[in-house]
């Protein structure tokens, strides 16, 4: 199966434009997933690419298709949030671009055995890395408060508590450990979809993901790492595809950037240092019309993009406090 020809990386074009390959560029691909950016990248310079992917499966695509680009690529196994240990010691570590497009890959969701999805039954596992804790774990060994608190936490679901009471008394029956269980016992307690709305599982299932993939905490170690490694001049693009994801790339680049809440509109605001990043533009770059109506994954994609200065790196905080807004 042609994985490159089933697969529609998300907003494309606007990566490459604003990474801008030139040759000689060492740019890294944090979410390989099915190799989309990477080719474009590698086809629009003589430039040298890393992949980065915790799938093992994407890993074995990766050494399979990308055979033909030789030594210009490198696929390297891990998290994202583990970027600056897997690139020590090579070629890319300072890179000229890094690149991120997060959340689940297409061809993720489209294997039922993988767990991800709803759409089709299968296993309730949801790991990215095949390994740790999967969703059946949680939702069949955390406490019903706690699971509530995920579920409303990650994906914004008001009825969170009602959905987390009717997966504590299922459980109790017996474990919950196919997608398609936990996905009617979601139904069973939410008002049926209308026309054009997203299955009343959707948030759920999302909020699970997040959790046992520990997104949210990735995603913030991976942004200061990337903001220690980057050389001047480099860019950091980054897509999401829901509000808590923009929030937090929202915040960093524009704390990083000076633009971070100021204590009054008639005292501009300070910054302790100078400015790590300068935003380009300053609002996220969404998708065109004429992709999402070929590609309805874009339709939440949003594209932050900011270019490293030469300042000296902040100060490190916890990856919790720039999800709280407090960087």
């Amino acid at each position: 199966m042609n994985m490159g020809a089933l697969h529609h990386p998300v907003m494309l074009p606007q990566i490459i434009s604003a990474l801008a390959p030139r040759d000689g560029d060492h740019i890294i691909d944090a979410t390989f997933g099915n190799g989309g950016y990477s080719r474009e990248i590698l086809n629009q310079a003589d430039c040298c690419v890393a992949g980065i992917d915790r799938d093992p499966d994407a890993i074995s695509r990766a050494q399979a298709q990308m055979q033909n680009f030789g030594e210009k690529f490198t696929i390297l196994e891990g998290s994202f949030s583990e970027i600056e240990r897997l690139i020590a010691n090579t070629q890319f570590n300072r890179p000229d671009g890094i690149v991120f497009d997060l959340g689940v890959c297409s061809t993720q969701l489209d294997e039922a055995e993988r767990g991800f999805s709803f759409k089709s039954d299968g296993p309730l596992d949801m790991r990215m890395s095949k390994a740790g804790e999967s969703a059946a774990d949680v939702v069949n060994s955390m406490p019903e408060k706690d699971l509530a608190e995920i579920i409303f936490t990650y994906g914004d679901e008001r009825a969170s508590r009602r959905i987390a009471r009717a997966i504590s008394a299922k459980r109790e029956e017996a474990p919950l450990l196919r997608t398609s269980e936990l996905a009617q016992i979601v139904r069973s307690v939410l008002p049926r979809a209308k026309k054009g709305q997203s299955d009343p599982a959707t948030r759920t299932f999302q909020a699970l993901r997040i959790y046992v993939n520990n997104e949210i905490g990735e995603l913030c170690d991976a942004l200061l790492a990337s903001e220690r490694i980057l050389q001047e001049g480099g860019i950091l693009a980054v897509v999401s595809f829901h509000s808590l994801e923009d929030r937090i790339i929202k915040r960093f680049f524009s704390q990083r950037a000076g633009y971070a809440a100021q204590p009054s509109r008639h005292q501009p605001f300070q910054p302790d240092t100078e400015p790590t990043f300068r935003l380009l533009p300053r609002k996220p770059i969404l998708p065109e019309i004429s992709e999402i109506e070929t590609n309805p994954r874009a339709r939440s994609a949003k594209l932050r993009v900011g270019i490293r200065t030469s300042s000296p790196v902040l100060e490190a905080r916890d990856a919790r406090t720039i999800m709280m807004g407090r960087v």
